[in-house]
């Protein structure tokens, strides 16, 4: 019944997985470039923290004299300046080895904490070097176990990098806005599943088992930090990991953070720099496309993903073709013992996260289930609409579903080219047939503005239709070319993904079109667009094995391509990208339809509040 496109996809079994709870907090940091931080007095804290050993590590080798600092993470918005939780820096021993006292005062029992060390020897041998700055992140302060031990190192510090990349600002200050204590909370525990901190080897001892594992790409950045600190040969590296018209790093954990937050940046000349270090093992066989970092997961019962949305907490919600719904925690791991199934679920292109948690999917028919419907699932899995869904306004092969701020839900009817309007407990605002107009055609997807109204995109034609929250008035505008997904950013913007085109239309908050296709970046029938905090676009291609990275309104060249011709994290090899989405650690997420796999491309994006209702908002 539906053209929608012509989808290939690849049956896999995939293994259930329980997932480990998260819960984790917030606060306070700050630091210099030297090599011995200049501190201040500890702070009049809410909970004493414990003692804990470690040791700083240059490779294999011992870090002598280097200085030692502990923080908590600022709440002053990303990348904030925040507490020092010791009147003064540690000194390390002989064997890289330092202890911290048991009493140093956290803000919060949640506070996240983290270990900077910088300078020293890396040896006995040696001459001390003041460009070495490694961090290891803690966690929640009364987390952390009396007596453990932590290694600094450069797989520690690589970790953090990526995990925190939308926390973590020159001088080792790691701090996020005190409303986003989730996300932070879930960035500290992704750079733990990338390094084991007692071990300071990739990946940790949380890192998802039904996950692609990192550590050759990790590894291979941890033997280039590696070789300015065993060596104080820093020069290539510093000037390999300078952006365009920016100032050279001082130190390898701002040059780790230039490379992460600049992954096409010199990446053949920065491979090579790293093979001349064998500190780590198992490292990358050959120069990547990119120095972007993800991780493939399977599992979850995953049959054909497609819709996807992120709920409060960092999970990740995914609808499949194939009559299954699965749940991720911010770890990737399948949150629930079996897949779910029932409840409605049949032949699902959407997914739409609402406030309370609960995941919306519309449901087209299939030979085994009647369809039409919509299915509502609460966080544990279970139907709140039944086990058919809800059925009522005119249902007619449903496709899409967003969330409006007032909690109502808006489903685009594929088969009838109407849209239903449904209110939060599933009951039908707009009529038993839903609204309709001659604009409409063939609609699969929508996006809701600031005003209320609904924007769909018209697959089999030329345009986009506004529709009034009433259902009074249709406005239509022309600028696209088979459009496929649709998203609004912060200014009110709406951004089209043409499929057929090869291009990103925008039309402005005024009705404007202000272009009818951006191309370049990689974008290769584009089927899905998020928005990210910074109103960044981000596109998923359903035939190309990349994503594409364009500029947002805010810019001076709006639609200008941030990702190469072949775009970015081509090595991840997605294969059928469907849906994809920002969580509030600034994660950026894809369903592969074709693969069965969903992909996590670790600190891309700028972090966004989740459940993402209506326009996106910084968390």
């Amino acid at each position: 019944m539906r053209l929608l496109l012509p989808r290939s996809f690849t049956l896999t079994a995939a293994s259930i997985f329980t997932a480990v709870a998260l819960s984790w907090g917030l606060s306070g940091c700050g630091s210099s470039n030297s090599s011995v931080a200049t501190t201040t007095p500890p702070p009049t804290g809410s909970y004493a923290g414990v003692s804990f050993g470690g040791k700083a590590l240059a490779g294999k080798q011992p870090l002598i004299g280097a200085a030692v600092e502990l923080y908590a993470a600022g709440t002053g918005g990303n990348g904030s300046s925040g507490v020092a939780l010791l009147s003064s820096a540690l000194t390390t021993d002989a064997n890289g080895a330092f202890t911290v006292a048991a009493g140093y005062l956290c803000p919060l029992s949640t506070s996240q904490i983290y270990v900077v060390a910088r300078g020293g020897k890396p040896g006995a041998a040696a001459s001390a070097n003041n460009a070495i700055a490694l961090i290891a992140v803690m966690g929640a302060c009364n987390q952390v176990v009396a007596s453990s031990q932590v290694v600094v190192n450069e797989v520690t510090t690589v970790a953090a990098a990526y995990g925190l990349a939308q926390f973590l600002s020159s001088g080792a200050n790691v701090g996020a806005s005190s409303t986003n204590t989730v996300g932070l909370a879930n960035a500290v525990a992704t750079a733990a599943a990338l390094a084991n901190t007692a071990t300071g080897t990739s990946p940790g001892t949380a890192f998802a088992a039904n996950g692609t594992s990192p550590a050759p790409r990790i590894d291979a950045v941890a033997n280039l930090l590696n070789t300015c600190s065993a060596s104080s040969a820093c020069s290539a590296l510093f000037s390999a990991t300078t952006p365009s018209g920016a100032s050279a790093p001082a130190n390898t954990l701002d040059a780790a953070l230039n490379l992460v937050r600049n992954p096409t940046l010199n990446v053949a000349t920065l491979y090579a720099l790293s093979i001349g270090s064998t500190a780590f093992s198992p490292v990358l066989a050959a120069a990547p496309t990119d120095w972007t970092l993800f991780v493939n997961y399977t599992g979850g019962g995953m049959n054909g993903p497609s819709g996807m949305g992120i709920d409060s907490a960092g999970n990740v919600w995914v609808a499949s073709y194939f009559n299954v719904a699965s749940v991720f925690s911010p770890l990737g791991q399948p949150l629930l013992p079996q897949p779910i199934t029932g409840a409605g679920l049949s032949a699902s292109y959407g997914l739409a996260v609402d406030a309370s948690n609960n995941a919306w999917i519309p449901n087209e028919p299939s030979i085994t289930v009647a369809g039409n419907s919509v299915s509502e699932l609460n966080s544990s899995g279970q139907s709140v609409a039944g086990s058919t869904g809800f059925t009522s306004g005119g249902l007619d092969y449903p496709i899409a579903v967003a969330i409006d701020t007032d909690q109502t839900v808006w489903v685009v009817d594929y088969g009838n080219s109407h849209v239903t309007h449904l209110s939060s407990s599933g009951q039908a605002l707009s009529g038993a047939a839903g609204y309709t107009s001659p604009m409409l055609a063939f609609p699969v997807a929508a996006a809701i503005d600031g005003s209320h109204n609904v924007w769909v995109a018209n697959e089999s034609g030329v345009t986009v239709t506004k529709v009034a929250p009433d259902g009074s008035l249709f406005t239509s505008y022309s600028c696209c070319d088979g459009p496929s997904g649709v998203a609004i950013d912060q200014r009110g913007n709406v951004w089209v993904a043409n499929y057929y085109g090869n291009s990103i239309s925008e039309i402005s908050s005024a009705g404007a079109v202000v272009s009818n296709g951006y191309v370049g970046g990689g974008v290769d029938h584009p089927q899905a667009i998020a928005i990210d905090g910074a109103g960044t676009v981000w596109i998923a291609n359903f035939r190309s094995p990349s994503l594409t990275e364009l500029a947002g309104a805010a810019a001076a060249a709006p639609g200008t391509a941030l990702s190469p011709a072949g775009g970015l994290g081509a090595d991840a090899a997605l294969l059928e990208a469907y849906a994809i989405a920002v969580d509030a650690s600034g994660n950026l997420w894809t369903t592969n339809f074709g693969s069965n796999i969903l992909t996590e491309f670790i600190g891309v994006a700028v972090p966004v509040k989740t459940p993402l209702i209506a326009l996106p908002a910084a968390p």
